[in-house]
């Protein structure tokens, strides 16, 4: 993927969406796949993660990814701040139900996917617990981008350690709701269209087993980073999910993925 430098994007009208350069990180992904199903053009902009971000802070006052820039908006970072800005800039295809009880199931199935101690959340707790414990010790400079992302996740030892639990329960909570959609004759994880909710789990699909290397590119660090090995939680991993997240890919969005 082509990047704008954050000096470039400054000046540009319309859409900046702000991503991690060279990781697909499940955030930043699904964010271009909500824009991709409503075809929203926007323009990429590259954040480095775990690093000083100085011109970004002093642009959004944030350093992180992703971060949505409308014309002269507020920024809006957070996962649902992006969609809904998606949802009023594109109405259709709509991606949030506009029945009040399931759009609230919607929202609150994506936070378990997406929000704090969600499963990006509990993932990332403990893989930097990972790269913090594994001895022989990982390079210095790794280890302090280590130490930068459990900054932002809260991470301690005691916070990693139940994390793979609920990372396991967050799992076979959306499994029987995608086995409970089936058993009623649906395909997605609400209703009989897709919504924001598979797009999500496409993304977040990737930290727990990652599409294969031709179709999504990573070092050898970042794959064994990204694919789950705890047993408890692997045993969590329905293959119900992962036929799901092939058939969004197979039917909704691109491959291979570009980062």
């Amino acid at each position: 993927m082509e990047y704008l430098e954050v000096e470039e994007a400054i000046k540009r009208p319309g859409l900046r969406l702000v991503l991690t350069a060279g990781v697909p990180g499940p955030w930043g992904e699904s964010a271009k796949y909500i824009l991709r199903v409503k075809n929203i053009p926007y323009a990429p902009v590259r954040q480095l993660g775990g690093l000083p971000n100085d011109a970004l802070q002093r642009w959004t006052g944030m350093d992180n990814a992703p971060i949505a820039v409308h014309e002269k908006e507020r920024p809006r970072a957070g996962w649902a701040e992006i969609l809904l800005l998606a949802e009023r800039l594109a109405p259709e295809p709509s991606l949030v139900p506009a029945a009040a009880r399931e759009r609230a199931v919607l929202f609150g199935l994506a936070h378990e996917i997406c929000g704090e101690q969600g499963l990006g959340w509990t993932r990332r707790l403990t893989m930097v617990h990972d790269m913090l414990s594994v001895d022989p010790p990982l390079p210095e400079p790794i280890r302090q981008i280590a130490a930068t992302l459990g900054r932002k996740y809260g991470y301690s030892p005691e916070a990693a350690a139940g994390a793979n639990d609920r990372v396991a329960a967050i799992l076979a909570m959306l499994a029987a709701q995608l086995r409970e959609q089936r058993a009623r004759g649906n395909r997605y994880f609400l209703g009989e269209r897709l919504s924001a909710l598979d797009l999500y789990w496409a993304a977040f699909a990737n930290l727990v087993d990652p599409l294969p290397q031709e179709i999504c590119r990573l070092s050898g660090a970042l794959r064994r980073a990204y694919t789950l090995r705890d047993a408890r939680a692997k045993a969590a991993l329905d293959p119900v999910l992962l036929e799901h997240r092939d058939l969004v890919f197979r039917q909704h969005l691109d491959l291979p993925l570009d980062f």
